[in-house]
């Protein structure tokens, strides 16, 4: 028997739930009713999510086809794809229950999306920092409760994630928090604070101590959980050599052009002009100068081009990675699409650490030359992740709105093709450098899609996988490694060059209909006003049911 539950009812219960146990997520989505809550990752809690995840799946099967509209009709399958997907992480990929990186990131973000989004006045936000600041011991009680046997590499990114979450709430948090002129409000911060920093601390000391020693997980998902996880997430049903394959004849194409652009300059070796060109970079200390400069030229180029819609937006502020984060070159943390005015966005870039030895600080800042530099901006702000949430703000339907229904391949693929895009527009078209630069971020991508298979689907060790990085994307040791490593953690992250390949491919399927009408801002305003589901909805919304294969 169906039931008369309306799909819209359904939807808004479900993102309800959704952030009252994602609180992080919540306060991402520009929703604050539970900013002053951190995550249950007790196994009770986890438990409970698991039985209340099914009974969703089973209102939404419940929910009468024949009451629903055509778009609610469309958008149905995404719900069910991402319940079914969640539960599947809980019960059969159980990163809560294999990596302690799951725990430090999580507190590190939650308490910094209180500090950076200023969507209320700082003391209000203050109390909801306290209030996270006090359940870190439950948070650290879950960790020990819950991971019993992690992979050894697991153990390794888990200390360096919790110990700068430590390091970000004894030094960072007070800096941050220092205009604050409640003596009552700033002893009480001190006092979690100390006790948050004391329970890291012996988490810290109990995994390096005693888990570390006898940590003999695997890290690998294996073919079936690895290629299952593609399909309910992302609804990517080619198997796993199908993919490698792809993987592999993009990189070689890539790797082709990177050499033929490279040898433009001077006449010498593309390998001898890539390290030449490596060497110019900012110089310690400018790099976040230097980012912020391209954003004005990036944007006039996109309005002068007419290239995609420029909404009235935030301020952007380019900042350096905060300590807890610096495992990654650049992000943009942008405030949620749900929040009730513009609020500034930051475009944190990792620069040299001083402490760091001389030959690092040089093998980063080469790996952060000019060229590189220009796709990254293009990547997380213009016209990549900062534009795709300020075209987010606009969206109506709540599934498509929300972060908690978002794509990876579709967030991650858009910024990924938007590099490509800039440069086939005409972008610094007479500078080597640029488009330089953009293939050697393209080479890294495509070296994360076949080396995140091979390590989740074959017997790929990561030392094998530095190499590969270093081999086929010309990265230094330390970048390579870090690349390696993540792949262990983050599968996910072979969907940097997937979704951009079936970005791609929808452009020229739309291309295709659109028989001599096309519109290159059409296709992207049409694109990004749909939100941030799976790709395989974009496809139906924009070329209609039957509509072909996203990726060949």
């Amino acid at each position: 028997m169906y039931s008369a539950e309306p799909l819209p009812h359904f939807v808004d219960e479900y993102l309800d739930w959704l952030h009252e146990v994602h609180p992080t997520n919540a306060t991402f989505d520009g929703v604050h009713l539970h900013d002053d809550l951190l995550e249950d990752l007790s196994r009770t809690s986890v438990d409970d999510q698991i039985r209340a995840l099914g009974g969703f799946a089973r209102r939404l099967a419940a929910i009468d086809p024949a009451r629903l509209t055509e778009m609610e009709r469309l958008e149905r399958p995404a719900l069910d794809a991402n319940i079914r997907s969640r539960l599947y992480e809980l019960e059969s990929i159980r990163t809560w229950e294999r990596n302690p990186q799951h725990y430090g990131d999580l507190l590190a973000t939650s308490v910094a999306g209180q500090i950076l989004f200023d969507y209320a006045p700082l003391p209000e936000r203050a109390r909801r920092v306290l209030s996270k600041l006090r359940q870190v011991p439950r948070l650290m009680q879950a960790a020990r409760d819950n991971i019993k046997d992690p992979p050894g590499i697991f153990v390794k990114v888990g200390l360096e994630s919790l110990r700068g979450t430590q390091r970000f709430i004894e030094d960072d948090l007070p800096r941050a928090l220092s205009n604050l002129d409640d003596l009552h409000l700033l002893s009480d911060l001190a006092d979690a604070s100390t006790e948050a920093s004391q329970a890291i601390g012996h988490y810290v000391q109990y995994l390096e101590s005693d888990l570390a020693p006898r940590a003999r997980g695997s890290f690998r998902l294996g073919r079936d959980r690895f290629e299952q996880k593609l399909r309910l997430d992302e609804g990517i049903a080619l198997d796993a050599p199908r993919l490698l394959t792809i993987a592999m004849r993009e990189l070689r194409a890539a790797q082709d052009e990177f050499k033929r652009v490279a040898s433009r300059l001077d006449g010498v070796d593309p390998y001898d002009a890539w390290a030449r060109a490596k060497h110019a970079h900012p110089r310690a200390g400018e790099v976040v100068a230097v980012a912020q400069q391209q954003l004005d030229e990036l944007a006039t180029f996109i309005t002068r081009n007419d290239l995609v819609s420029l909404p009235d937006s935030a301020q952007v502020r380019v900042a350096p990675t905060p300590k807890f984060y610096r495992w990654t070159f650049a992000s943009m943390w942008t405030p949620g699409p749900f929040e009730t005015r513009p609020l500034r966005a930051f475009y944190y870039i990792t620069d040299v650490d001083p402490a760091w030895p001389m030959e690092r600080q040089e093998e980063h800042l080469r790996d952060l030359n000019y060229g590189a530099l220009w796709a990254i901006s293009i990547h997380e702000v213009y016209p990549g992740h900062f534009l795709h949430y300020q075209h987010l703000r606009q969206v109506t339907s709540a599934l498509r709105k929300s972060i908690l229904f978002s794509s990876a391949a579709m967030v991650e693929g858009w910024a990924h093709y938007s590099e490509e895009m800039m440069i086939e527009a005409g972008f610094r078209r007479q500078d080597t450098a640029v488009r330089l630069g953009q293939l050697a971020e393209a080479l890294v991508r495509l070296c994360r899609f076949v080396v995140g298979i091979r390590l989740h689907c074959e017997d790929l060790s990561v030392e094998q996988g530095v190499r590969f990085f270093r081999e086929e994307a010309y990265l230094e040791e330390t970048s390579a490694r870090r690349e390696a490593e993540r792949g262990t953690f983050d599968p996910s992250y072979v969907l940097y060059s997937l979704g951009k390949l079936m970005v791609l491919k929808l452009r020229d399927d739309y291309k295709a209909a659109a028989e001599g009408r096309f519109s290159l801002r059409q296709f992207h305003d049409m694109l990004l006003a749909n939100g941030t589901v799976p790709l395989w909805l974009h496809r139906i919304l924009m070329l209609g049911e039957n509509n072909g294969a996203m990726i060949e």
